[in-house]
């Protein structure tokens, strides 16, 4: 993202656009009673990471941030990213519920 470094998280599903849209996803970064989450609607993995870099479509963590949850020394990084995935179940009433998957 410009001239800054920067570490990006997303999740690509296996198959077109359309089926994606029925997923959901969260993802989690965090140390030091810090957290970071990202929730959001997979790309399909016939999307480049370049065009959901640009889309800014993902967890997105600055340098200084990264090292701040790698903890020690501040000189390496080691980030933990956890996530979870879902598919969204559509209710007679249109209202859509959650379908935890792990």
């Amino acid at each position: 993202l410009g001239m800054a470094p920067v570490y990006m998280a997303f999740l690509r599903f296996m198959g077109d656009e359309n089926d994606a849209r029925n997923y959901s996803y969260s993802l989690e970064v965090g140390a030091n009673g810090r957290k970071l989450i990202w929730e959001g609607t997979p790309r399909s993995v016939r999307d480049s990471h370049r065009k959901v870099r640009d889309s800014h479509d993902g967890l997105i963590i600055q340098r200084n941030m990264a090292l701040f949850f790698s903890g020690g020394d501040r000189k390496e990084l080691k980030l933990r990213v956890t996530g979870r995935i879902w598919k969204e179940q559509n209710q007679e009433n249109g209202v859509c519920i959650p379908n935890i998957c792990s």
